[in-house]
This record gives structure tokens, sequence and C-alpha cells, in this order.
């Protein structure tokens, strides 16, 4: 019984490690696909992506959570990866700063770029999150889904 059950066992994990190989799926370059992407992203401290990440937590305050915290300015801008899920998948550039808001505190912004995530899949797209102001924990754990 010992020896069929550690048979058994020997051809199920042989027969897994060399399957893997064949169901491996080919990494395409985005920028080799049918619709192409560029992979040209506006750098972390481009001021329209500023705007928009300001302009999008302004209007998520506003709308949600009826409040008039914003972002007034940026410090200690950088990026965190470029690409950092693999190159076959949507250009995104990650990136992190101190956010100054209206209330006189400092936050960390964590915000990522990504190619054709904009309004009707026209122009860049911006997800971000506030370190301490992410209430509906859709981030969770401090903004690390943010993240590469």
């Amino acid at each position: 019984m010992r020896r069929a059950l550690a048979a058994g066992l020997v051809a199920l994990l042989s027969a897994g490690t060399l399957a893997g190989p064949l169901l491996a799926r080919p990494l395409v370059p985005a920028e080799r696909r049918y619709f192409p992407y560029s992979g040209a992203l506006p750098s972390c401290a481009d001021p329209g992506v500023l705007e928009r990440v300001s302009s999008q937590f302004a209007g998520v305050e506003a709308e949600y959570w009826k409040s008039e915290l914003k972002i007034v300015s940026y410090d200690f801008i950088r990026e965190i990866s470029y690409r950092g899920d693999g190159l076959d998948l949507i250009p995104r550039r990650y990136c992190q700063a101190k956010g100054i808001f209206n209330d006189g505190r400092v936050r960390p912004v964590t915000y990522n770029i990504g190619e054709d995530l904009g309004f009707s899949s026209y122009g860049f797209g911006v997800e971000l999150c506030v370190g301490g102001l992410d209430r509906e924990f859709a981030y969770a754990p401090n903004c690390k889904m943010v993240r590469p």
C-alpha cells in the first residue's frame, strides 16, 4: 500500500515538473503585439502626472468622503520601478512621493502611471494611494497593491 502511494506521488510530481514548461506561455513584449504599446511614459515628477494625481485625490475626497482635503505640493518624488510587473504587460511606471496636504500634514503618496489607461484608453492613466487615507483598504496593506 505504501509503495503504491509513494509511486503515485512520484508520478504526480514528475508529471507536474514535466508539464510546467509545456504550459508556460511565451513572453511577448508589449511593443511587439498586434496593438503595440510604445513604452514611453511620463516621468514621476512630470507636472501633468502630479496634477492628475492631485485632481483624482481631491475628487474622491470631495465626492465620497465629503472632505476638503487636497494635496498642495509634492516632495521627494522618486521612481520605484519601471515595468516591474514584466515586459509582456501594460507598461507602467511606479512612483512614490511625500505629499504635503492642506491640513499641514505630510503623507506618503504611492502612484503608478499606465500607458493608454486614460479616458477612453487615450493617454496615460494614474492609480494612486495615500498612506493613512486608504479608508476602504482597497490597496491594503499600506498601499502595497499600487506598487510592483
